[in-house]
Order: structure tokens, then C-alpha cells, then sequence
């Protein structure tokens, strides 16, 4: 097309020419001819157009990209938002900034043109960051879920998961616990997976993320400060992971930093101060409830005399303390983002802290007429956590006598039996240092105009020391000796990508290419020490290592090493804007498989069509309607090491050891026996995911109402577990194995909507939600049940809860069924099979951990200067094992003295003596509905104050988080998952589970 035009151009100026030529001719001729004008040869004349570049209210707008379309001829506006610009007449001056229309104007005679953008309301030119690049929101074929800044949920968040919560279908983000920090299931459309390896990748800045084990207790995300990070987008079909390949089985997670952008410096300061408590206290018996019920049962009443609230003694209200600085600005050519911080959260509980430093620099520089860009982010991070012992104490305060006083004297109270948690948080101790640094550089060259060459190099480095000691405490012989586990890990993430792009149009046809290399090296070193026996000087035994005199010592040490090479191409062509298609593959390698099965081949295909660009809706009230469908295959890599390699070890139990001199007398004179640690698999090969995708955007009255409407089928193949070789020759017993035919399917459906009113009236509301119902099922099972989850504490020990199970769900309850308490005081279960005895055959299985809905709404309202903003979560369909409940709330502990709540006594004939079985009594109805955050704001005009020169912004905030649970489970909170699980992921299991707090926070945010 381009050739064309500028062919027809010349004949117009050669055509001039010659009749310029022929007139002067004729004039030496005597001949006569009218003069003619030709608009071509004024156009040739270069003249400076100016102006300024306002937004719909007439504020000038620095930075703002002016450029005759077409052309590399571009400048961007000042601070007062003027610009100078070559041009010549019949030019088409393009005007662009961020959230707002691009306007066009052609140029005419004049020299001056200010322009008024207008705010894009439809914002279906957005730019997001997918893979390896970056789309128009119009162009997108695959499901990919933004959220920004503004849409973050606010308050005191810890990692990025908190942040998204509740604002993306499909995705459900659960918090393990209450504790600052804590791990996170963040699982996108369902698990796919029976292994512990269910996050999701994570990529910043272009940086993929290792999932690997850091050292880290917490969260290993919670070395991101979120104050730096400017929009976060879910990649959740194939089409849009797949790039990703070996890793995207779980969906991707792209992580954008803020970045600087041309114009003057701006400066942001932030503060907060966050109050938490105790959102919901069990109801376990008051002192005087607990002297009547006691006598009541027949029980043994130990009574001290007091009237302790031990969930009061043992929790504490916490304050949360966070200060960020940011600066960022630029030229047309360089932009920068720097940015520093500090939080210093404490936990409910005390000895819980959560402590962060972070500093981070994001550069951008053009050059050689802006053909050339170089990116570079730096992040570095300390995190230190202190952690107290959770089970120790959240037992106690629902268990302990509350007729017993914490303190005599002024002093924690001396126990005849067993020891007072409030000493115990004087002598334990779990104290965790990681120091991160993420640094990234990726130049890019523009080779020719649309092929972009782009290097990536990046590193992330992570250290962690960790320390889990208990002071020598010698009124008590349990903890008389003291000791210490120190645990040294070191991570080293290293990343080389090359990549080529070329974009190229030819009439209505736009075409991207991508094709690329990757290579990922990770490494991975873990110490570990533990000593006993330390004298009780005063001195802590994390500072006096030397002076364990403990026969137990012991050491430990390991590394791991894997490497993952990938191919990878990708192809987006649109016609007109209306018709698009989008196709990948990608191969990936990886050191964790055999060598029959390192490589495997991941390819989507996507097609999308912009029905609203079409003629006959034109003049209709749909503003946008696009209709997407995609097919893709993804993987998953998530094993341990060196599972397809053979290993020996030594051994020296009595069938691996042989008298091979003849001379041996007693077994000591035996050499060790070589026996298999790990026999070799080198058929082991990746676990495949396929989905398949059909969606639906639209929108209507100028995009007033948006929308969005995706159904989805997953289907897992290659299953990857841990199981029994059930080969009698084979000296291992259980290794990691693909199982033959066994399928793990999601199928749901995803709706989410929005409608927003007139931004630029004194009053705006915005209301909106989301819904996803995920089926989940496995078929094709060899096994009974796979267990996850397992009781733990005496007597209970191993006793399956829940796990994987053929035609169940991920995380079903496999349990016996509660009918009630027999005459003779003791459980009665139902006899399934009917054989008259109950066992294990008899359990059934009662329902998922795994929720089928997952749903969330907001409501936000601007009033002038003040703003109100609603957030809300919630899931249904899913049960919870209150695992505490079994373990305290029973009538044995009451009639022991021991403190408990009413569903101890439910009924009254039971026997003290009656055993706590794993069944269906102690499953509940895990949904609920909450109010996760809400803010109310005010924006200061500093023009009010005087300060209009120097400042551009003041906002102050109030902020609940937590603020109320609608739920029927009778622990602290129905968002939790700390069961106990090995190689397998376990689900919705309580046990003594960190409660969960209520917080509000006060916040003050200064822009200069």
C-alpha cells in the first residue's frame, strides 16, 4: 500500500513538472496558456506547527505522544502540555496519550492547532502485556484478565494474591491462615493437578519466576512490595498461556511495575497505620459456664479460682506500620521509576511480625531515533519473619481451664501438668531472614522498520538463614536441654531469552510474527544443623552454636540443579480489525524427565471476531462484541529432581548387609550393604493439559455496560504422582510415575460485569461482580483413594480425610458416616456395604473442599472530592474438616477439666471414653459470603490550602478490611487450609488454624 502511494506521488510531481516545462515553453513561443495550481508542489514546503494538548477539562497534559501519521516524525508535549512539530500541509497530525482517544487532524493552512483529548471510556485500545510482548485489548483471541492499580484491593497487603482476590472469574485465591503473610492456593479455573505444584507461573517484568522452594516459612511472594506494582493480568486459556508452555498448565500470572513517564518528576509519598484484632473468637466456656457444665457431666473440676479469657491473654491488638517513596519521570528518550519502602507488620499473635525493606528501579532508555530501547528493573528486597509456635498456641487458648490465672505475681503461672503457652512464647522462637534480588536488561533493536530483535537477561538471587530454637527452661524437663534447627538456603534463578518480532500492515491486513529462544537455569542449596543440650546462660542458643553439648547433633546438606530449554513462535494476523487469528507452539525441554521424554511440543490456535466493527451494527446501541474461541495444550513440570536418575545409598539394617570376609563376629564388623535410593525412569515425561475456550466480550451505551462470558473444558493427561511401583523385584517400592489413562477434567463457566455511570458529573457510581461455577472431576483412576489429607495428634495419626478419588472431585472427603451416639454412649457409623461390621469399607465419600461457585461484587461511589468503595468475596459448595474440632471439642476434654465448647455436649449420653473418628460429624458447610475490604476517601485540592505550586495531590483514607463473614463453619474462619499432606496437595482441612484479624487502616498519600 505504502509503495502504491508513493508511486501515484511521483506521476503528480513528474505530471507538474512537465506541464511547469511546457507553459514556459510556450511563453518563448508567444503562446498563451492559464496558469494552474498545482497543491503538490506547496506540499513539499516544511513549515512548524504548534499548539497545546489539553484533556476534556482543559488541563494541560505533559507527555502527551504528537507524531504525523505514518512517519517516525513525533515529539512529545512539555509540561504545560505545548509541542512543536515539522509539518506539511495535507500531514495528518495523531495525538495520543494514555486513557485517552487518539485524535487525528489533518494539516491546512494554519500553523497553530490545540487539541482536547477526549477520555477513552471504551479503553478497547488498552494495551495488556501478554507473552513475550504486549496487545491491544480489541486484539486479544485468548481470556486474559486485567486488573489494575485502581481495582487492587486496598488496605494491608502482603503479596500480589491479595490483590486479586475476588476480582478475576475463575481465579480463587485462598489465604492458608490469619498470619501475616501466609501461604496462598491460588488456583485459575479449577486443579489440574494431583501434586502440591498448583500455582500458577509467575512472570514480572518479563522475568519468569521459579516455584521452587526459597526457604522461605510464608509466603514466597512477599518480597514484591505492592506499591510498586501497576497492573497485574491472568492469562487463563491456553491461547494466552501457551506461550509459556512447560509451565502454564496452571495459568500465568503477568506482573507490570510502575514505569516513568516523559515529563516533569513526580514524586509520591504514602503512609498508612493499620489497627488488627481477633475478627471472631470460638465460643469455648466462660469460667463459670465451664464449673457448670463440668459438674453437670460428672467430670473432675479442677477449679483455680480464676476467670481467663485465654483467647484475650493469648492474642493482641497488632499495628501494622508502612512508608513508600516513589519518584519517576523522564525525557522523550529516557524514563525512570524509583522507589523505596518499609512495613512492619505485627500478627494477632504475638512473636508474629512480618518485616520488609524493599527498593526498586525501573529504567527505560531509547535511542539511534528511538530504533533502539533498553530496558532494565532492579528489585531488592529483605524480608524477616517472626513466627510463633501457631499449633501451641491456638490449642491452648481453646483448650485451657478457664478457672486458671495466666499470671501469679505478675509472672506467667507455674502448671502442676504441662506448661503455660505464655512461657512458651518467652522460650520458642522461629526467626526467618530472606534477602532477593530480581535484575533484569532487555535491549531491542529495531532492525528494519517492524522486525524488533529483544535480548532478556535476568537473575534472581534469594538467601534465606532460618532458626527454630527453644530456650533452656528448666522448671520443665520437655524443654530443660533447649534446641535449635538452623536451616541455609540459597536460590539462584538465571534467564536468557532471545526474541524476534516483526509487525508489518498491507491494506486492512495486520500481521505479528514472534518467534523465540529460551534457556533457565536454576539452582538450589539448602544446609541444615540441629543442636540440643545448651547450658541456660541468658544467651539464646541461635548465639552460642558452640556450646550444644547434645549426643543427637546432626548436619545435613543438598543442591539441585535444572535447566529448561524452550523453542517457541507465535503468529497474530488480523483483517480490518474484525477477523483475528492467533497460533503457537512452543517446546520445551527439561532436565526433570527421562531422556526418552525431555522434549514436549505445546501448540494453541485462536480465533476472534470483532462483531461490532461490522456494518450492520453500526449505528446500534453495542459498543463492543467480540466473540473468541481457542484450543491449547499446556504442561506442567512440578516434580522434585532427579527422579529419573538412578541412585545408590548405604544401608545398614539387617537384610542390607552380608558377611562378605567370613571373619565377622558381631554385626558392627558387617560393611554397610549398597542399596537402590531411586531406581532409573527415563520414560517419565510431562504432564499435558488441554483446553479448550469459548468466549464472548461486549458492550453497550458507549461502554457503559462491559461484559464478559467464557466457557471452558480442561483436560489433564499424563498424571504425574507418587505412588507404589507394585513390582515385587523393585527394591524402591514408590517412585514418580506417569498414570496410564487417569484424567483430571474443570469444565465451568465465567461472567463477569460492569456498569459505570457518567464520570463527569459530582456524583458517578460504579457496580459490578463476577461468578464462576468450576465442575471438577477425576476419571480413570487405578487407585481407591489417593490420600491428601490425614489426621493428625494422638490416636488419629495417618487416618485418611480426604484425597483423590475416581468420579470425585480434587479434595473429596472419603470418611464414615456420623448417625449419631448409640445407647451405650459411643459413635455410630453407617454400615454402607451392609456386611455388619464397620471399617474402612463403609467411608463414603461427602462432598469436595474445592468450592463449585466462586463469586464476587463491588460497589464504588464518587462524590466530588470524597470516594466509598465496597468489596466483596465469597464461595459455596465446598465443605471443611474441622480438625480441631475433632482433636478438642469432644467430651473427653470437659470431663478432664480441659476447656471446650457446646458441641462437646450435643449429646448428653455420650460417653467420656467415646473415640474421635475421622467421619462425616465434624465436616461442615465451608461457603461464605464477606466483606473483604472497604475504603472511604477524600481528595484534598492542595489550591484549597495554598499549597497548589508544590503539591498535586493529598488523599487521605480509611480502610476496613475483614469487616464481617457470613458463613455457617464454626471455626475462626472458613478461608484457611492447614492440613497435613506430603507429596499431594491437601485441602480445606483445619487444624489449629491462625485466626484471622479485622483491620482498619489509616492512610495518607502526598503527590508532588
Amino acid at each position: 500500500m505504502y509503495f502504491k502511494i508513493t508511486q501515484l506521488k511521483s506521476k503528480k510531481v513528474l505530471f507538474g513538472l512537465s506541464v511547469l516545462l511546457f507553459s514556459q515553453a510556450s511563453e518563448a513561443a508567444s503562446f498563451s496558456m492559464p496558469s494552474i495550481d498545482f497543491p503538490i508542489t506547496n506540499k513539499s514546503i516544511q513549515r512548524s506547527i504548534s499548539g497545546v494538548v489539553t484533556d476534556d477539562q482543559g488541563i494541560p497534559l505533559p507527555g502527551a505522544t504528537v507524531r504525523i501519521k505514518g512517519t517516525s516524525n513525533g515529539v512529545t508535549t512539555n509540561f504545560d502540555g505545548e509541542y512543536t512539530i515539522e509539518a506539511q500541509e495535507g500531514d495528518i497530525l495523531q495525538i495520543s496519550f494514555v486513557g485517552f482517544k487518539t485524535f487525528e487532524k489533518k494539516i491546512t493552512g494554519q500553523t497553530n492547532y490545540d487539541i482536547q483529548l477526549e477520555t477513552d471510556s471504551a479503553s478497547l485500545d488498552e494495551v495488556l502485556v501478554v507473552g513475550y510482548g504486549t496487545q491491544k485489548k480489541s486484539d486479544l483471541t485468548g481470556s486474559v484478565s486485567s486488573v489494575s492499580e485502581e481495582e487492587f484491593n486496598k488496605g494491608i497487603n502482603t503479596n500480589p494474591g491479595n490483590l486479586l482476590q475476588g476480582k478475576v472469574s475463575g481465579l480463587n485465591v485462598t489465604n492458608a491462615s490469619g498470619e501475616p503473610g501466609s501461604g496462598q492456593d491460588i488456583i485459575i479455573r479449577g486443579v489440574g493437578t494431583l501434586r502440591s505444584g498448583t500455582s500458577p507461573l509467575y512472570v514480572i517484568d518479563g522475568f519468569v519466576l521459579d516455584n521452587s522452594d526459597n526457604g522461605v516459612p510464608t509466603n514466597p511472594l512477599n518480597f514484591i512490595n505492592t506499591e510498586d506494582i501497576q497492573s497485574i493480568n491472568v492469562l487463563k486459556d491456553a491461547s494466552a498461556a501457551a506461550i509459556y508452555g512447560s509451565r502454564a498448565a496452571n495459568g500465568v500470572v503477568v506482573i507490570t511495575t510502575k514505569k516513568g513517564k516523559a515529563g516533569r518528576t513526580q514524586m509520591n509519598f504514602s503512609a498508612s497505620t493499620a489497627i488488627s484484632s481477633i475478627a471472631n473468637k470460638i465460643d469455648v466456656f466462660s469460667a463459670n459456664e465451664f464449673r457448670e457444665v463440668v459438674k453437670n457431666i460428672g467430670g473432675s473440676l479442677s477449679d483455680n479460682g480464676a476467670d481467663t479469657d485465654w483467647q484475650d491473654e493469648l492474642t493482641r491488638t497488632a499495628i501494622t506500620n508502612d512508608v513508600n517513596f516513589s519518584m519517576s519521570g523522564g525525557t522523550s528518550n529516557t524514563s525512570y521509576f524509583a522507589s523505596v519502602g518499609a512495613r512492619d507488620q505485627e500478627g494477632i499473635l504475638n512473636n508474629s511480625d512480618l518485616k520488609r525493606y524493599s527498593g526498586r528501579i525501573n529504567v527505560s532508555q531509547k535511542g539511534l531515533d528511538d530504533r533502539l530501547k533498553v530496558d532494565f528493573n532492579l528489585t531488592a528486597t529483605r524480608t524477616e519473619n517472626e513466627r510463633p509456635d501457631t499449633e501451641t498456641m491456638v490449642r491452648s487458648m481453646l483448650q485451657l481451664n478457664p478457672t486458671t490465672p495466666a499470671y501469679t505475681d505478675g509472672k506467667p503461672t507455674v502448671f502442676g501438668t504441662g506448661i503455660n503457652p505464655l512461657i512458651i512464647e518467652n522460650i520458642f522462637g522461629d526467626f526467618s531472614n530472606n534477602n532477593r534480588m530480581i535484575a533484569n536488561i532487555a535491549p531491542s533493536l529495531e532492525i528494519i522498520d517492524g522486525l524488533t530483535y529483544k535480548l532478556n537477561l535476568g537473575v534472581d538471587y534469594s538467601k534465606t538463614d532460618r532458626d527454630q530454637q527453644y530456650i533452656p527452661y528448666t522448671a520443665d524437663p520437655d524443654y530443660a536441654e533447649g534446641s535449635i534447627e538452623s536451616k541455609f538456603t540459597k536460590n539462584r534463578n538465571t534467564l536468557v531469552e532471545n526474541t524476534l518480532t516483526y509487525n508489518t500492515e498491507f491494506g486492512e491486513h495486520g500481521l505479528n510474527l514472534l518467534a523465540g529462544h529460551s534457556y533457565q537455569k536454576f539452582f538450589i542449596h539448602k544446609k541444615e544443623f540441629y543442636f540440643t543440650d545448651f547450658p541456660d546462660n541468658g544467651i539464646e542458643p541461635r548465639y552460642q552454636l558452640g556450646e550444644a553439648r547434645g549426643e543427637d547433633n546432626t548436619q545435613s546438606s543438598s543442591a539441585v540443579q535444572n535447566e529448561l530449554q524452550s523453542f517457541f513462535g507465535r503468529v497474530n494476523y488480523d483483517y480490518a480489525d474484525k477477523y483475528l487469528v492467533t497460533a503457537t507452539v512452543r517446546s520445551d525441554g527439561s532436565t526433570k524427565f527421562g531422556e526418552n521424554n525431555k522434549y514436549a511440543v505445546f501448540p494453541s490456535f485462536a480465533l476472534g471476531w470483532n462483531i461490532h466493527k461490522e456494518d450492520f451494527l453500526a449505528e446500534s446501541a453495542i459498543s463492543n462484541l467480540k466473540f473468541r474461541a481457542s484450543w491449547g495444550k499446556s504442561g506442567n513440570q512440578e516434580i522434585p529432581s532427579k527422579q529419573t536418575r538412578l541412585s545408590y545409598g548405604e544401608s545398614f539394617e539387617d537384610n542390607d548387609i552380608y558377611p562378605i570376609n567370613g571373619n565377622e563376629v558381631n554385626k558392627e564388623d558387617y560393611p554397610y550393604g549398597l542399596v537402590f535410593a531411586r531406581t532409573a525412569n527415563p520414560d517419565l515425561q510431562w504432564e499435558e493439559t488441554t483446553q479448550t475456550n469459548i468466549g464472548l466480550d461486549f458492550g453497550l451505551f458507549n461502554q457503559k455496560l462491559t461484559g464478559t462470558l467464557d466457557y471452558f473444558l480442561k483436560e489433564t493427561t499424563d498424571v504425574l504422582l507418587y505412588f507404589s511401583t507394585q513390582d515385587p523385584i523393585d527394591e524402591v517400592g514408590y517412585t514418580w510415575q506417569n498414570i496410564p489413562d487417569m484424567k483430571i477434567k474443570n469444565s465451568g463457566l465465567e461472567f463477569s460485569l460492569d456498569y459505570q455511570s457518567d464520570q463527569t458529573r459530582d456524583f458517578s457510581y460504579n457496580i459490578g461482580g463476577n461468578f464462576s461455577y468450576i465442575k471438577n472431576e477425576i476419571t480413570d483412576s487405578p487407585f481407591t483413594i489417593v490420600t491428601t489429607g490425614t489426621a493428625q495428634g494422638s490416636g488419629q495419626t495417618g487416618a485418611s480425610i480426604n484425597g483423590y478419588m475416581n468420579n470425585e472431585p480434587i479434595g473429596n472427603f472419603f470418611v464414615r458416616q456420623f448417625e449419631g451416639i448409640g445407647a451405650d454412649g459411643l459413635n455410630q457409623f453407617k454400615d454402607i456395604n451392609g456386611d455388619g461390621q464397620i471399617d474402612d469399607s463403609d467411608r463414603v465419600s461427602s462432598g469436595s473442599a474445592v468450592p463449585d461457585f466462586i463469586y464476587a461484587f463491588y460497589t464504588k461511589f464518587n462524590y466530588k472530592n470524597f470516594y466509598l468503595g465496597l468489596n466483596f468475596n465469597g464461595v459455596s459448595g465446598n465443605k471443611i474438616y474441622n480438625h480441631t474440632r475433632m482433636s478438642l471439642f469432644n467430651m473427653t476434654q470437659i470431663s478432664n477439666s480441659l476447656n471446650t465448647t457446646n458441641q462437646a455436649i450435643e449429646f448428653p449420653n455420650e460417653d467420656a471414653a467415646n473415640s474421635n473418628t475421622v467421619s462425616t460429624r465434624y465436616l461442615e458447610d465451608g461457603s461464605f459470603l464477606r466483606l473483604n475490604n472497604a475504603t472511604l476517601a477524600y481528595e484534598l485540592q492542595p489550591e484549597d490550602i495554598g499549597l497548589g505550586d508544590w503539591i498535586n495531590g493529598v488523599r487521605f483514607s480509611v480502610t476496613g478490611q475483614n469487616l464481617f463473614v457470613i458463613t455457617d463453619y464454626s471455626g475462626f474462619d472458613p478461608e484457611l487450609n492447614t492440613g497435613s499432606s506430603s507429596d499431594s496437595k491437601s485441602y480445606g482441612i483445619d487444624y489449629y488454624t491462625y485466626p484471622k484479624a479485622r483491620t482498619f487502616v489509616f492512610g495518607l498519600n502526598v503527590s508532588f
